[in-house]
């Protein structure tokens, strides 16, 4: 082994944690106690070697790091680990809000508890494994085995239509990779080897950059998930559980963004530039009418999950512009909107769990009753809005900057969404909060636990130091960001030089 072994750890930690909970016997009280704390504590322990990780990790560098070799099918095909700037972030997020899913499912989840929290440990195995692998075979293993747990989790312990949304949910996203497994096989025919750090130094021919570009594109714009293969995140959200729903906005729809700039953007050069008008009309289309379909929902999930296909448009618009300002501040989105989206689905999680009901029209007034947690809400709905001096607007600010960059009108119809966020989130706000307490189901609603406490409070004081301080998220990738464009913009200008030569 080559290496700390630290990325190794991550990935084994939580599937010890998994197999103490499956050797528990019974479905007593105690039995179901003892999986919760183990699984706490696994993810807790696990989060702990993140940041030793994090420790040895150098920043300024754009190589990767920590980098781990093993032997495994073929000489060809290894397990073989390994982290830059672009991954170390989502490791840590990763790794930081497992353990809020767990906390969240400590009361609300009585039934099949070992299950449960064995699928939520080998979800975050297959997570941290996308965000890790240096090998193109291992990254689709792992982007792909993280469909089962959460396939489970949405199935077996979701709403009432949990089996068509879990359905839909994995067929979707199924479909969509089907395409890059074809793609990797092809770039194995050519480049004879799946190793991700020489497939990035590896020239494919611009025609078949178009192939491969369309192929990755398929899985990852139904991943974060783009226009018009969004409609399956609305389902999958309303269904699924309180954590389920944290983590398939926070983590889950990053993959896809992260398949952007790992693969399609430094492997596919010329094709990014030639399909970024698309990607930035998709992008606008996601932003404006996503946003206007989350004013119409009388469901608190479903109008976060549209509101969260808005955010994503903003990443992807940042993405393909290629210069500083749009990638870091795609990047700093899809950390922002982690934390952002998944505290407001732990905040529609704890009057879920009061008066089971995610109708907006069965609220109002809670703010007389609620007033920690009216508060919590409100920081989460400004930071949502974009709001300066929150993480939200530090991300959506330098994305629609390097959108003007690249091209202004782009910019101009983005920013339209910017302004309809404001209308879908103070509505939602001013409906739920606000007003007379007039329902008599609710005049005995409790304020927040001290579980729900802990739950809610670090999300919203990391929300408002990074809207204050973003710089310690902005330098982890920056070194990354740099060696991006810079090889991006040799690869291109190599491409004109070569077009303009003259024919003998």
């Amino acid at each position: 082994m080559l290496g700390l072994g630290i990325l190794a750890g991550l990935l084994i930690l939580p599937l010890v944690g998994a197999a103490i909970i499956l050797c528990l016997r019974g479905e007593d009280e105690a039995v179901r106690s003892n999986a919760r704390w183990t699984a706490l504590f696994t993810t807790v322990a696990t989060f702990l070697l993140s940041l030793w990780a994090w420790r040895a990790f150098d920043p300024s560098s754009a190589a990767f790091q920590l980098v781990e070799t093993h032997a495994w099918l073929t000489d060809t095909i290894r397990f073989k680990l390994g982290v830059d700037g672009f991954s170390m972030p989502f490791v840590l997020l990763t790794t930081f809000l497992m353990p809020f899913a767990i906390l969240a499912s400590w009361e609300s989840i009585e039934h099949r508890v070992k299950e449960y929290m064995v699928a939520f440990l080998v979800l975050e195995t297959t997570m941290i494994g996308v965000f890790v692998a240096l090998d193109l075979v291992l990254f689709y293993l792992f982007f792909e085995a993280g469909l089962i747990p959460m396939f489970l989790i949405i199935g077996i312990w979701g709403g009432k239509r949990r089996v068509y949304a879990s359905f839909k949910f994995f067929l979707y996203t199924l479909l969509g990779s089907v395409l890059m497994l074809l793609a990797i096989v092809a770039m194995y025919w050519v480049a004879g080897t799946t190793d991700i750090p020489t497939l990035l130094q590896h020239k494919f021919a611009p025609h078949l950059q178009t192939w491969l570009w369309l192929a990755f594109f398929a899985s990852f714009a139904v991943k974060m998930p783009m226009w018009p293969v969004h409609t399956w995140l609305p389902d999958a959200h309303v269904e699924a559980p309180t954590a389920g729903s944290v983590i398939l906005a926070a983590i889950l729809l990053k993959m896809g963004g992260y398949g952007f700039i790992r693969f399609s953007l430094p492997m596919f050069p010329e094709a990014s530039a030639s399909f970024a008008p698309l990607v930035y009309a998709l992008s606008i289309v996601a932003i404006v009418y996503t946003s206007l379909v989350a004013l119409m929902q009388e469901d608190v999930k479903k109008l976060i999950a549209y509101s969260s296909v808005a955010h994503m448009g903003f990443v992807t618009m940042g993405l393909f512009t290629m210069t500083p300002q749009g990638i870091q501040g795609a990047m700093f989105q899809m950390i922002s909107h982690g934390l952002v989206s998944g505290a407001l689905f732990l905040c529609v999680g704890v009057i879920y769990d009061r008066m089971h009901t995610r109708d907006i029209a069965a609220y109002g007034g809670l703010a007389n009753r609620m007033p920690l947690y009216a508060t919590a809400f409100m920081v989460f709905t400004m930071a949502n809005v974009g709001l300066p001096g929150t993480s939200g607007f530090v991300g959506e600010f330098l994305s629609l900057q390097g959108a003007f960059r690249a091209n202004s009108w782009v910019a101009f119809f983005a920013t339209t969404g910017v302004i309809l966020s404001a209308p879908y989130m103070l509505w939602l706000y001013s409906r739920v909060l606000y007003g007379p307490l007039e329902k008599p189901s609710l005049k005995g609603i409790m304020d927040l636990n001290r579980r729900e406490v802990a739950l809610l409070a670090p999300l919203a004081l990391l929300v408002i130091y990074y809207g204050v301080q973003p710089g310690p998220i902005l330098d982890a990738f920056a070194a990354s960001t740099d060696h991006l464009i810079k090889g991006y913009q040799a690869a291109l200008s190599a491409t004109t030089k070569t077009a303009a030569l003259p024919l003998n």
